[in-house]
C-alpha cells in the first residue's frame, strides 16, 4: 500500500459524501462540488484526501484560526477525520494527520485541536498515539439547534 495525500477537488464530492456517511449517520450530510471548491480556494483551510491505488480511502479537514494571543500565530482545528471502514488500521489516518501537521508547521501554528465523540474510544487511543493529549483540556460542543438556549 502506497498512500498518496492530495488536496480534495470538486470531483471528489461523491466519495467524500460516502466517507462522511460512515463517520456520521446523518441524512443531512451533503457534500457539494461548490463547497469543495470554496474550501480549496481558502488559503487557511485544507481538505485532504488519502488515495490508495487511485481510490480515495480517507479524508481530513484542517482549518487555521486567527489568534490575537501569540503575535498573529494561528492555531488549527482538525475536523472530520475519516478512514474507510475497509482500510482502518492501515496507516491512512496517520498519513492524513502527519500531512495536516506539515500544513500547520508551514503556517507556524501554535497548536492543533480536535474533538472526538466521547464514545469513540479507539479513535481516542489513535489520537493519543499520535501525540494528542486528552488529559490537558476539555472540549465542549453546542450545536446550531441549541443556539440561544441556556439551561
Amino acid at each position: 500500500m502506497n498512500p498518496v495525500i492530495r488536496t480534495a477537488r470538486p470531483k471528489d464530492a461523491d466519495v467524500l459524501q460516502s466517507l462522511y456517511r460512515q463517520l456520521v449517520d446523518d441524512e443531512n450530510v451533503k457534500v457539494t462540488e461548490r463547497q469543495i471548491q470554496i474550501i480549496a480556494d481558502d488559503a487557511r483551510t485544507r481538505l485532504l484526501i488519502c488515495e490508495v491505488d487511485g481510490h480515495a480511502r480517507g479524508s481530513v479537514l484542517v482549518c487555521l484560526c486567527a489568534d490575537a494571543m501569540y503575535s498573529g500565530q494561528p492555531f488549527a482545528v482538525i475536523e472530520n477525520l475519516i478512514v474507510d471502514r475497509e482500510c482502518r488500521g492501515s496507516g491512512i489516518g496517520e498519513a492524513l494527520i502527519l500531512e495536516a501537521e506539515r500544513f500547520c508547521l508551514s503556517r507556524n501554528c501554535s497548536k492543533i485541536m480536535l474533538l472526538s465523540s466521547a464514545f469513540r474510544v479507539d479513535a481516542h487511543q489513535f489520537f493519543e498515539q499520535l501525540g494528542f493529549r486528552g488529559d490537558r483540556k476539555r472540549g465542549f460542543v453546542k450545536y446550531r439547534s441549541q443556539f440561544g438556549e441556556t439551561t
